[in-house]
């Protein structure tokens, strides 16, 4: 019912949020004399904003600077599967030299993959990048059936084989598990599109290493207690009606509750930008928001699996996780170079959680393993940011440009 409850409240309020967006739109917030009405445009904006979305925002990745010139982007479907599509961020330009393929893994969680927005561009400069772009599970129809952890590894490996040999993977947090599934896994059946590197940004590969709030907040319950509790079905009229999912509002208004200060504040600070005409200052905010309220449904196979096998019984690095009645081995993994990436002040994957995965590639040469803990920054700072473009990147374009095949 949680699900429905959601619904019939969103829908109720509608109406009066888009007389809300077509208020905040009048020019009247752009006059100095009409100091009252710029008042109430700027709380209607405010208003009209305080709703979630479900739709994928857009990348806006037009152009960027490679080879020191710039070069326009076109964004380009490779394949389409029901719950997530391979993209390609092309660059328009034939006279630029070939470089190494990128396939840039994204969470599949309450967020859109948009949020590797800024890892994207930046990687763009010295590769050709690919994304992983998770559809929201509310929009596909039961036909499809449902999705698993193992679903989302053979994902990997058909977006790995779409894009062909010599590929690069680079896996932002929560992926990080199945990125290194999928490669061994690959490594076993000694699959051409293996990656020729993996690195791994983040992740959740040992949760027993350092736990943070989130892994205690995870075995704090049975896993019943999750499905039972935050698991719902999709209400009419969408296209996954009745698909079991965990909602990416519930997520969201987990986030928010952690710090619902600092988004009061958030609000408060629009609402005077726009009263006093700063409306620079006011879409940098306003553009955040409309990122981060915009919510991704979760299948609840998937969701649960990596709760349990990731978050409380820690199937990998215990050696016991499943792929399709196979147990996965990284120990197969040789052909691949390995890098990882941490953040000093991560408060999500602890320090030690990801440089897990360097103990498990066993059969990886030590010359071809690199890892790197950033100074300094948290969990979104390792993938996003200056210390990510200035200081991050650089090491890994230096690994996988040292490792193309």
């Amino acid at each position: 019912m949680l699900y429905q409850a959601y619904q019939l409240q969103s829908d109720l309020m509608s109406p009066f949020r888009l007389l809300a967006q077509q208020v905040s739109q009048s020019p009247w917030n752009d006059k100095g004399e009409h100091q009252v009405l710029r008042k109430v445009t700027a709380a209607c904006d405010v208003f009209s904003r305080m709703r979630l979305t479900h739709s994928r925002p857009a990348y806006n990745i037009l152009s960027v600077v490679s080879e020191g010139r710039e070069v326009p982007i076109v964004e380009e479907n490779v394949l389409t599967l029901p719950f997530g599509s391979l993209l390609r961020f092309r660059k328009d330009d034939r006279s630029l030299p070939t470089q190494p393929p990128v396939l840039l893994v994204a969470p599949l969680s309450g967020h859109f993959a948009t949020l590797l927005r800024e890892t994207a561009r930046t990687l763009l400069q010295d590769h050709d990048v690919y994304i992983t772009d998770w559809h929201n599970a509310r929009d596909v129809s039961l036909i499809h059936g449902g999705f698993s952890l193992d679903d989302y590894i053979t994902y990997m490996v058909r977006f790995a084989e779409a894009i062909g040999p010599g590929v690069h993977m680079v896996a932002v947090c929560q992926p990080c598990v199945a990125a290194l599934a999928a490669t061994a896994i690959m490594a076993e059946d000694d699959n051409p599109a293996q990656p020729s590197s993996l690195t791994l940004m983040a992740g959740p590969v040992d949760c027993r290493v350092n736990p943070t709030g989130v892994n205690e907040l995870a075995i704090s319950k049975p896993i019943e207690w999750f499905e039972k509790n935050l698991i719902s079905r999709v209400p009419f009229p969408h296209k996954g009606f009745t698909r079991r999912v965990y909602p990416g509002f519930v997520q969201l208004s987990a986030f928010m509750s952690m710090n619902p200060e600092r988004h009061k504040q958030s609000f408060r600070n629009i609402y005077e930008h726009l009263e006093n005409g700063r409306t620079e200052e006011a879409a940098t905010i306003q553009n955040f928001y409309e990122e981060y309220l915009a919510v991704n449904d979760l299948p609840a196979e998937f969701y649960l699996e990596t709760v349990e096998k990731v978050f409380q019984t820690y199937d990998l690095p215990r050696g016991v996780l499943q792929y399709q009645g196979r147990t996965v081995n990284p120990a197969a993994i040789r052909r691949t170079a390995l890098m990882t990436v941490e953040g000093e002040r991560d408060d999500i994957c602890s320090v030690g959680q990801t440089v897990a995965a360097q103990d498990l590639c066993s059969s990886v040469r030590p010359y071809r393993k690199n890892h790197h803990v950033q100074p300094g920054v948290g969990h979104y700072g390792v993938f996003s940011g200056s210390r990510w473009n200035q200081q991050i990147y650089p090491r890994v374009r230096d690994m996988i440009h040292a490792n193309m095949r």
